[in-house]
């Protein structure tokens, strides 16, 4: 250490003599008690530039002591706020103390008093040195770089008992046993791009009851989060006669949605709308063979085949069928495609896609086209020379009439796998009976006011009998 020496003898309330004070050459002639400062602090020393005479203890009666008990100096005896010297540029780094140079206050001459420190000084309260901290912290994070957040919307729509929920817990991590959705639900997940730096937010939508309510695709797209809107569509695998219909119902309903909300952003808001619009023609890149053949969707999808387990034990040629229909229709929306089951490794290779749209993770580059095994085929990686024509016979293609390559593949999927008439709202259970929707007071209250409607209509009833009609009024 420079100035003092640690070997020094310091005594309380008595001359030390001439100390020298290192390269500084300023010189110690005498110490002062210092009054405690705290609860906890105990005495300390001021150094003083001129010679001082022996000064009774505040703790001694009578006549002060002229040899007090000696005590060796250490950091809790020499406080940095009450050393003061003339002439030297630091006190060097206290023994256990902390590892800075600042530089001491300077009394008036001839003056004992020690001097506030301003701020941040060595020895101040653990307050202050906690509000310096922070103080240094803010400073340091307005200084980096503004970490923008990911805030983006998926809405997942499909066959009904599809799977859709349970697609959702996994990818949310979540351990809980799925319920049926009743008409349109929503959740949120988070997620950190890496430590110490602000969640990622995604809102998920799901869309209960197939295609039955597709007059509520409305609510989750609107024109403030159509440029972070992406879709998932869940196609039960294990009933191909339902497929293309669920398919097509939910896609046109969900296009023209959009397609309303660019035509408002073209008037409102043409910069968004423009970077949309370009975002549809990068879905595949421009040197791609079937760049001019296709027909993106105008908002990110991606397309799930659920319970694949029960698809692998369908007849060989009718999983291939299914399976070409599939890539196709993906490819040429510029979708997704992947085949999903119970098995955890295949809702692993969904959980993949499914980050990639909500939270901007990497997508996989790995692909599976093998039709004997689940499909996994990430948009762009696909074409039609791999995919091949249709499941037909020539003479079958030459018959059917069809104006695009879209309508030409439905017909040949129908022909094979005939459309089935279904409702969707068979067999739905009126959520004012479930028992998982039970809430007493609004039970009771409900009980009530259909008993007071009931007695309305009797006394309505009552009253339309008694009255007698005139045969000389008019009606």
């Amino acid at each position: 250490m420079r100035g003092i020496s640690p070997s020094c003898r310091l005594r309380k309330g008595s001359v030390a003599g001439e100390h020298s004070l290192g390269e500084g050459g300023g010189k110690v002639f005498g110490l002062c008690p210092r009054k405690p400062m705290g609860r906890r602090s105990g005495w300390g020393y001021v150094l003083c530039e001129e010679p001082v005479a022996p000064v009774r203890h505040p703790l001694q009666r009578g006549r002060p002591s002229p040899r007090p008990r000696p005590r060796r100096w250490s950091w809790g005896n020499l406080r940095s706020k009450s050393v003061v010297s003339r002439g030297v540029g630091s006190l060097g780094t206290p023994r256990n103390g902390p590892k800075t140079s600042r530089a001491p206050a300077v009394p008036a001459p001839g003056s004992c008093r020690p001097q506030r420190l301003p701020p941040g000084a060595a020895g101040d309260t653990l307050w202050d040195l906690a509000i310096a901290e922070v103080e240094k912290r803010g400073n340091t994070d307005d200084d980096e770089e503004h970490v923008e957040v990911w805030e983006k919307s998926m809405l997942f729509m499909g066959n009904k008992n599809g799977g859709k929920t349970t697609i959702i817990l996994r990818c949310l991590e979540r351990e809980e046993t799925p319920k049926p959705t009743l008409a349109l639900e929503y959740t949120f997940g988070r997620r950190a791009r890496r430590h110490n730096a602000p969640k990622d937010i995604t809102h998920f939508w799901e869309l209960g009851g197939g295609t039955s309510l597709l007059e509520l695709i409305q609510i989750p797209i609107t024109s403030n989060n159509l440029n972070s809107f992406a879709v998932v569509l869940v196609l039960d695998l294990s009933k191909p006669n339902e497929l293309w219909t669920t398919m097509e119902k939910l896609l046109q309903v969900t296009r023209h949605h959009v397609n309303k909300i660019l035509t408002k952003l073209e008037k409102t808001n043409p910069e968004v709308a423009t970077e949309i619009k370009q975002r549809i023609q990068n879905t595949l890149q421009k040197d791609h063979p079937d760049y001019e053949l296709i027909d993106p969707f105008p908002v990110p999808l991606l397309i799930i085949g659920s319970k694949y387990d029960i698809f692998h034990e369908f007849d060989s040629e009718m999983r291939k069928i299914i399976s070409k229909t599939l890539r196709f229709v993906s490819h040429y929306y510029g979708a997704s495609l992947v085949f999903t089951g119970k098995s955890e490794a295949l809702l692993l290779k969904a959980h993949v896609l499914i980050n990639h749209l909500a939270f901007g993770y990497d997508k996989s580059k790995s692909l599976s086209v093998d039709h004997s095994k689940p499909l996994f085929i990430p948009a762009g990686l696909d074409s039609l020379s791999q995919i091949g024509p249709p499941p037909a016979s020539d003479s079958d293609i030459g018959k059917m009439r069809a104006k695009t390559p879209l309508e030409l593949w439905k017909k040949v999927f129908e022909k094979v796998f005939p459309p089935k008439v279904f409702c969707d709202l068979q067999g739905t259970k009126d959520p004012a009976q479930d028992s998982q929707y039970a809430e007493y007071e609004v039970d009771v209250m409900r009980a009530q006011k259909k008993q007071e409607l009931e007695h309305y209509k009797r006394n309505a009833s009552k009253s339309w009998k008694e009255m007698d009609f005139g045969s000389d009024e008019v009606l």
